[in-house]
């Protein structure tokens, strides 16, 4: 279970979040709506680790993680812009954090083309990222964020670099995965009918809080 409790962010002498609260179970995700500028991604890098936060605290089953180091969460966070490493192939790109963890790299690349198998994306193995679609690439990007069995998935606009067809093909694969790896999952967008067709909840920031829309 991951809980965000009353938690506060300032920036540039103003309040960016304020009393943010909100609980995520296993297998749940809850959509997180608000215009750029409004704190919903500055809150994912906060449940991330990524960013301070000046009040409140992150939790995940009763334990207080706030003052945890990001690769100590086991959390795995997802950008709209993939954040693919060019230089690999898409099988190094979806073992790499499992070499991060202190895999064996040949035992990680077999875990890795286990998953690529599990994603219809084993023919892939060995192509440049750079030669993917963006459909394919965002793929290759979840895969490799399952792959640690992370404990918690962050989602920041994942699909709005793709086209619409895409979006809507690409929501329904993920909304159907991330319940099959029974993770606690927080998405962050603009889109409503994405947020709708992905959360089990959604929520919008309003004046810094969080609004239960569904």
């Amino acid at each position: 279970m991951l809980e965000l409790k009353d938690i506060g962010k300032d920036w540039q002498a103003r309040v960016l979040l304020r009393g943010v609260c909100l609980r995520v179970a296993p297998g749940e995700t809850a959509a997180i709506l608000g215009p750029s500028g409004s704190g919903k991604s500055t809150l994912l890098k906060i449940v991330a680790g990524l960013e301070s936060l000046d009040a409140g605290c992150v939790l995940f089953d009763g334990q207080d993680i706030t003052s945890l180091a990001p690769e100590r969460r086991r959390f795995a966070l997802m950008f709209q812009d993939f954040a693919l490493f060019p230089h690999l192939n898409v099988q190094d790109n979806v073992a790499f954090g499992l070499v991060e963890q202190g895999v064996r790299k040949l035992d990680a690349r077999a875990q890795a083309c286990a998953m690529l198998e599990r994603f219809g994306l084993q023919v892939f193995a060995s192509t440049r990222v750079t030669q993917l679609s963006g459909g394919e690439q965002q793929r290759v990007a979840l895969a490799r964020a399952l792959i640690t069995q992370p404990r918690v998935l962050l989602l920041d606009e994942p699909f709005s670099a793709l086209d619409t067809e895409l979006r809507l093909q690409l929501r329904d694969e993920f909304r159907q995965r991330i319940a099959a790896f029974n993770m606690a999952t927080l998405l962050v967008t603009h889109d409503e009918a994405e947020a709708r067709a992905m959360g089990n909840s959604g929520y919008r920031v309003v004046q810094g809080g969080l609004q239960r829309v569904w």
